[in-house]
C-alpha cells in the first residue's frame, strides 16, 4: 500500500491506495465520488473525466499514485452550496442529456473548453468534445447546452466585471 494524499473538491484528502489502483477507482469506492463514471476502462467514452490542476483528465487511465498533490475537482465539486454550476445548468435546461451516463464527463469537458475558449464554435465544440462519447444522443442538444452555458458564463462575467468598476 502506498498514502497519497491530495485536494478533491477543495477537501484534502489522504489515502492507502495499492500503486496500480486507478483514480477513478479511488474517487468512486474510496471516496465515495459516484458522480465520476466508469463507463469502457479505456479512455475512449470520458465518462471518467474530472478536472485534475485545472485540466480536463479521463481519471480511468490515471494511476491515483501519479495524482498525489494535485488539485482534483469531481462533477460534485462544481456546484457552490445549492446552485448547479452553468454548465450543470445549462445541460439541464437545454436537455443535454438523456440517461445521464456521461454526462458528468462531459460537463466537466465542457467546463474546460469554455475556460479555453469562451465563445466556442460548433467545431470547437465538437473538437473539445471529442473524448467524450454519448450513445443515447445525437449530440444536437449537447452542443446546444455548451453554447448555452458559454452565453451564461460571458453574462455572468461581464456582470461581474461591471459590479467591480462601480
Amino acid at each position: 500500500m502506498e498514502s497519497v494524499s491530495f485536494v478533491v473538491n477543495g477537501e484534502r484528502v489522504a489515502v492507502d491506495v495499492e500503486p496500480r489502483s486507478l483514480l477513478v477507482d479511488v474517487l468512486r469506492d474510496q471516496l465515495g465520488l459516484t458522480g465520476t463514471h466508469v463507463g469502457c476502462d479505456t479512455s475512449q467514452c470520458g465518462c471518467c473525466t474530472v478536472q485534475i490542476n485545472g485540466s480536463a483528465a479521463k481519471s480511468c487511465t490515471m494511476l491515483a499514485v501519479q495524482a498525489s498533490g494535485a488539485v482534483i475537482k469531481t462533477i460534485e465539486g462544481l456546484a457552490e452550496n445549492e446552485t448547479l454550476h452553468p454548465v450543470q445548468e445549462a445541460f439541464s435546461q437545454c436537455h443535454g442529456l438523456q440517461c445521464g451516463f456521461c454526462t458528468p464527463g462531459m460537463i466537466m469537458a465542457t467546463v474546460e473548453l469554455l475556460e479555453h475558449s469562451p465563445i466556442p464554435t460548433v467545431e470547437e465544440i465538437r473538437q473539445g468534445l471529442a473524448g467524450n462519447l454519448c450513445r443515447c444522443t445525437g449530440y444536437v442538444n449537447i452542443e446546444k447546452a455548451v453554447q448555452s452555458a458559454a452565453s451564461n458564463l460571458r453574462t455572468m462575467r461581464d456582470r461581474d466585471a461591471a459590479e467591480a468598476s462601480k
